[in-house]
């Protein structure tokens, strides 16, 4: 997907204008996957520190390059059709973010009523040009409830936030210092160690020393210049199993099969097996099954927005960590 990601906005960036932000236990392997990226433009963090951290470092690195450089975030597990569209998008968000100290971000359009997913509520018109038009935003929603997903599907106002954004450097840069001090502190500091000796130190420090929140709560949900562009695009956040399901084609019983499985009289479901077993189903819908090294998970599709909860309860319990 890290691919699909760059492949999907290459004929506008080329590879040396796109930089990674990753983890440190699998950065190799992301180099591996993305050799025509300059290894210097892989940025592996220390530790997770969330999208508020990840994003920020990324413009302290860019503003030593580049202190007017426009920054595009995209996550790679993300499904968008069609790559032509959002690359207008984009660019779009890119004129707007210069025009003025805008934060922008990408709002799709909701396709059904999702609880899975934030939303953001359209304040009053912004502009619109080349058919793509953008709005001030009202309101950040967190994840609603089935009934309140339902109201958001049906009311036209609030569109699924994407997670795409758009600002220049120096706008989330003034942004962290008016919102996050602290983070913006320790990254100014970390700023003054970029290209000396103690570069590699400075980042372990920097991380310690900030704190894990994501950027929507960090920044976006307090700040007044953030304006959304509605993205005409078919989207999709591949972080939920039922995502395969809307990605995959299934069969006449609507089951959607990865690896090796055989459901009899069984319908609505989605199997992924990366082992060489074979999964069996008799008789049951509506359900989630993942067989993947030695775990088997199973789960009712109408549940599957609390597997954190699964997880948690799992870690509480101190047994089971191996296997988390």
């Amino acid at each position: 997907m890290l691919e699909a990601t760059i492949d999907r906005i290459s004929p506008d960036f080329s590879a040396d204008r796109i930089w990674v932000v990753t983890g440190d236990e699998i950065a190799a392997a992301v180099r591996k996957c993305v050799p025509g990226i300059p290894e210097k433009n892989i940025l592996a963090e220390p530790s997770s520190n969330n999208t508020c951290m990840a994003i920020g470092w990324a413009a302290i690195e860019l503003s030593a390059i580049d202190p007017e450089a426009t920054l595009v975030i995209l996550s790679a597990d993300h499904a968008i059709e069609p790559a032509a569209t959002l690359r207008r998008v984009l660019k779009e968000g890119a004129r707007l973010a210069n025009s003025e100290p805008h934060l922008v971000t990408i709002g799709i359009t909701p396709t059904r009523a999702e609880t899975g997913y934030g939303y953001i509520e359209l304040g009053s018109h912004f502009a619109s040009s080349d058919g793509i038009s953008s709005y001030q935003v009202e309101a950040f929603r967190e994840k609603p409830d089935r009934n309140t997903a339902q109201d958001y599907y049906f009311d036209r106002r609030h569109l699924w936030n994407a997670g795409i954004f758009v600002w220049t450097a120096k706008t989330l840069l003034q942004a962290l210092r008016e919102y996050q001090p602290a983070m913006h502190a320790a990254l100014t500091q970390y700023g003054k160690a970029v290209g000396t000796s103690r570069q590699a130190d400075a980042l372990r420090e920097l991380y310690a020393a900030t704190p894990c929140i994501s950027i929507d709560k960090g920044v976006l949900e307090h700040a007044g210049n953030v304006v959304v562009i509605k993205a005409d695009v078919a989207w999709d956040d591949v972080g939920s199993w039922l995502a395969l399901g809307r990605l995959k084609k299934g069969g006449p019983e609507h089951n959607v099969i990865v690896g090796q499985a055989y459901p009899l009289h069984s319908f609505d479901l989605t199997i992924y097996n990366e082992t060489d077993d074979l999964i069996c189903a008799l008789g049951v819908s509506d359900l989630v099954i993942v067989r993947t090294g030695d775990i088997t998970f199973v789960a009712h599709k109408s549940r599957i927005d609390e597997i954190r909860e699964l997880t948690d309860r799992l870690k509480s319990e101190g047994r089971w960590e191996e296997f988390l």
